[in-house]
């Protein structure tokens, strides 16, 4: 898509110093052009019909109209990949709903150090986002599967989801369409810490089934759903006949913490036959090797396919190495999880 020339970014921030400091940071990846910068939507309106950028940045909280009714707008018209740039809030989601493909956290200070880990964050989100493809909500929804109230959960039975890039949305529509008679579900979504937390509970709000942040010594059992802290593994360990969740600090696999792998081959390990693993969009490979392990140790498992996924990296990588058993879209997952545990 971008063979032969540098990403086109679009830098949109109401302070004028931090849009400098993000477009003097964007632009020292070689990779990389920032075409223009914007104060606020309408001048980024502008500047899009004018540049035709690759990629934005977008602030939320703007002067004349916020980040989030921008995108809104802005996507059924013009189908740009954009990750928003935030202080720690639950409107990243908002914004996430709206059309946004991934979202950033605000350096907390200025400090040497802190920006250049944000700026080589930024860049890789970037790079990710120029691949996206935008999907327009509502055009692959999941239906929601009615409880049966006579079916019973398997204790012994697991669920592993794993994903990156456009996660967020594609797990929300899938726990909130399961039935509360499922069994344990373990989930590694890469976010920034504290936003872990704010997704799980945003999820519970609506859907049948409990949803928590995981914490260390958590089980996971039927009816509910441990998601991964941000900026800690997760591992499950048969303790009994039951799961029993490790949180833990540990280097980065795959670029990651917490990492779909590190998770997987402990499902594999621990539930062999008895779990099922599903791999959803992302960046990248994390995920594929431990699917494959689990695959090889009798479990289900699941991939999106590529029309439906945001980035069609991760559930690729397992497909393509042969770990993935059933590859469907997003609206048929929750029905391919229910139709394996009946």
């Amino acid at each position: 898509m971008h063979a032969g020339r540098k990403i086109r970014v679009l830098v949109v921030d109401d302070s004028a110093l931090f849009r400098e400091v993000l477009a003097r940071g964007i632009s020292t990846d070689n990779e990389l052009e920032v075409v223009d910068t914007a104060s606020d939507p309408y001048d980024a309106r502008d500047k899009i019909l004018r540049h035709k950028p690759d990629v934005m940045t977008c602030d939320i909280h703007m002067p004349r109209m916020d980040g989030i009714e921008f995108i809104r707008q802005l996507i059924p018209q013009y189908p740009l990949p954009v990750i928003v740039i935030s202080t720690i809030s639950g409107a990243v989601f908002d914004a996430l709903n709206a059309g946004a493909v991934d979202f950033i956290t605000k350096p907390s200070s200025y400090s040497p150090d802190r920006v250049q880990n944000f700026i080589y964050d930024l860049t890789y989100k970037i790079k990710a986002a120029s691949r996206a493809k935008i999907i327009k909500n509502g055009s692959a929804e999941i239906t929601a599967v009615t409880n049966n109230t006579e079916a019973e959960a398997d204790a012994g039975k697991i669920i592993a989801i794993g994903a990156s890039t456009g996660g967020t949305e594609a797990i929300s529509q899938i726990i909130n369409a399961l039935p509360k008679s499922m069994p344990g579900i373990v989930i590694v979504q890469h976010i920034p810490p504290v936003f872990s937390g704010i997704f799980a509970q945003r999820i519970n709000s609506t859907a049948s089934l409990e949803v928590k942040e995981a914490e260390n010594g958590d089980y996971a059992e039927p009816g509910k759903v441990l998601i991964a802290p941000g900026d800690r593994h997760m591992r499950v360990r048969k303790v009994g006949d039951r799961y029993k969740v490790e949180c833990f600090e540990g280097e980065k696999v795959n670029g990651h913490r917490p990492s779909v792998d590190v998770l997987f081959e402990s499902v594999a390990r621990a539930a062999g036959p008895n779990a099922v693993g599903v791999i959803l969009t992302g960046m990248g490979h994390d995920g594929a090797k431990g699917l494959l392990e689990m695959r090889r140790r009798g479990a289900r498992t699941i991939g999106q396919d590529e029309a439906s996924s945001v980035v069609y990296g991760m559930p690729k990588a397992a497909y393509d190495i042969g770990a993935v058993e059933k590859q469907v879209p997003l609206s048929q997952i929750v029905r391919t999880l229910v139709t394996i545990h009946r």
